[in-house]
């Protein structure tokens, strides 16, 4: 496996983590109502399933997906459902005096940030995008693999710790009702607008 090579996966995984999507959206309301450390399980959730997504692209589900309109339809139906769900919670979010060591609020948990990515149609199409574009043949596959899913992971920390700050910063700001209800309805509004990118 060459530099270049890896160079050119990275940059491809860097484009497609750090833009605004789903998991950014997300991560950056989370932080700015419930704090960094109490986000931390949001970004777990989706870090571990990207990965699983990339291992079933990898087995050739991605392939199976690509072949069969239906199961995209579906697919992007059920994650179309699942994001503006997402959005109207979001949008809805009670006013609360943000205490980053509450019990009281409970942000997005592990594992909804795991199942949102079985419906992020972005998801899919950076793990099938990688495995088409970056996986090499023959007995070099399992090891191009590896290095995608390393890949994967590190820009996913870093594309994710970048949005998380963006909602630390934010939080700041949110120190009365009215900032509060302005801020959730906007991140609220910004993951249903999500839903229109799956579909072009």
């Amino acid at each position: 496996m060459e530099l270049s090579w890896f160079l050119s996966m990275l940059i491809f995984l860097w484009i497609a983590a750090i833009t605004p999507g789903p998991n950014n959206m997300l991560l950056t309301s989370s932080t700015a109502n419930f704090g960094f450390v109490r986000s931390l399980p949001l970004m777990f959730g989706i870090m571990v399933g990207m990965q699983l997504l990339l291992l079933l692209v990898a087995a050739g589900v991605g392939g199976i997906i690509t072949a069969y309109p239906q199961l995209h339809l579906a697919l992007k139906i059920l994650g179309s459902l699942y994001l503006i769900w997402l959005a109207w919670k979001i949008a809805t979010s009670r006013y609360e005096k943000l205490e980053t060591n509450s019990g009281a609020a409970k942000p997005v948990r592990l594992y909804q940030g795991l199942l949102l990515q079985a419906l992020n149609p972005k998801a899919w199409l950076m793990g099938i995008g990688s495995v088409a574009s970056y996986s090499l043949a023959g007995t070099h596959y399992s090891a191009s693999i590896i290095a995608i899913s390393i890949a994967m992971c590190s820009v996913n920390i870093v594309a994710g710790a970048v949005w998380m700050g963006f909602g630390t910063a934010i939080s700041r700001l949110l120190q009365s009702r009215k900032s509060w209800a302005i801020f959730n309805f906007c991140m609220g509004i910004l993951t249903a607008g999500c839903v229109v990118f799956i579909w072009i």
